[in-house]
């Protein structure tokens, strides 16, 4: 199965080309593909600020290049780049990408200067570690596509509906995806009858980018009103809903994007289950709960786009929420596949080597 992943026409959102980080501007798509070519932190961190690169691995993956590329301007100019790496590391943060995930960033960074060989040129080693996590990150995708796709052949065995919502694919990852990971694979195996999207709003990442993306390869796909997706799977056999998440709390709790939540209470009331796809550096065993750890986030104004407001009436508009453990069927990482995610599975989980 792997070779024919593999071999499959995929999309991509980042290419690291001579030197430079080439990024396809999510804010144009689905009208135009429109790349732009980072020379600095300052461009990346600009893309990252403005919505232009959306997806927690993409972001974070940018940023490692970013990385280098700060260096690499230090190198030429003469200044201290070694420290440099705070300050980038701190400008990216400061643009978006999380303080925890740029500290980890960073950290790996050093790790790899601290036992690099002797002679190793420092801005060959930081490049190296920029690849490897992209590289890394990809083969992680194509493993659990792997899983993902056997829990869906084993299930039922025959072309089926399946149901997404938000975009967790090669846009917003290292290439392939999690969960539109695991919808690809459904198709190249000959599994998938048509994937069902929600809009994915406020920032209509589903409209936008699942769809397009699922679009360019041939997918067989359909576009829904998030509201209208509990009618899509009673009215279309719809047999698993597959999303990917922003983070996993310790009992198995989901940070997904916004409308998770409902689509895994409605996917329980029609028996269809409820997959997640996502890497196992989401899991954060520190965190007891969903609540505890995640409540803060994603919260605040964020316009639903262009409408007209009434004075003095609220808008709520969360990014993202958390699904309970109990409403997950299976959880997906490279690490392997966990049913009924609770606290004593995710330790195990964690302990485990990565199957690629």
């Amino acid at each position: 199965m792997r070779e024919r992943l593999l071999a499959a026409e995929q999309v991509v959102g980042f290419v690291w080309r001579e030197g430079t980080l080439h990024v396809l501007d999510q804010r144009r798509l689905p009208g135009e593909q429109v790349w732009q070519a980072c020379h600095s932190v300052s461009a990346v961190a600009a893309l990252l600020a403005e919505g232009a690169l959306q997806g927690a691995a993409a972001r974070l993956l940018c940023s490692g290049y970013a990385l280098v590329l700060g260096a690499r301007q230090r190198l030429e100019a003469g200044a201290d780049w070694h420290a440099g790496l705070q300050v980038d590391r701190d400008a990216l943060c400061a643009a978006g990408l999380p303080a925890a995930e740029g500290e980890r960033l960073l950290a790996r960074m050093r790790q790899r200067l601290v036992i690099m060989k002797p002679g190793a040129q420092p801005l060959d080693v930081l490049e190296d570690e920029a690849r490897s996590a992209h590289q890394r990150d990809r083969e992680a995708n194509l493993a659990m596509a792997q899983l993902g796709v056997e829990l869906i052949r084993g299930f039922q065995g025959n072309l089926q509906n399946l149901l997404s919502i938000g975009c967790a694919g090669a846009l917003a990852s290292g290439g392939f995806g999690t969960a539109l990971g695991v919808v690809r694979a459904a198709q190249i195996e000959g599994l998938l009858e048509r994937c069902y999207l929600g809009e994915s709003r406020p920032l209509l990442e589903g409209a936008h980018l699942a769809a397009w993306e699922l679009h360019q390869e041939g997918i067989a796909a359909a576009l829904s009103a998030d509201a209208a997706l509990a009618h899509v799977m009673k009215e279309r056999g719809v047999t698993w809903a597959i999303v990917g998440a922003e983070g996993i709390a310790a009992n198995g709790d989901v940070l997904g994007v916004i409308g998770t939540y409902q689509l895994a209470v409605a996917a329980m009331h029609h028996g269809v289950r409820l997959m997640v796809v996502a890497s196992s550096a989401l899991v954060d065993l520190r965190l007891d709960s969903g609540e505890e750890g995640f409540h803060d986030l994603g919260h605040g104004p964020l316009a639903y786009g262009p409408h007209e407001r009434i004075k003095g009436v609220d808008e709520v508009a969360p990014r993202y929420d958390v699904t309970p453990a109990d409403l997950v069927d299976f959880l997906v990482t490279e690490r392997g596949v966990i049913e009924r995610p609770d606290a004593a599975k995710l330790t195990q989980l964690m302990c485990r080597k990565r199957l690629h």
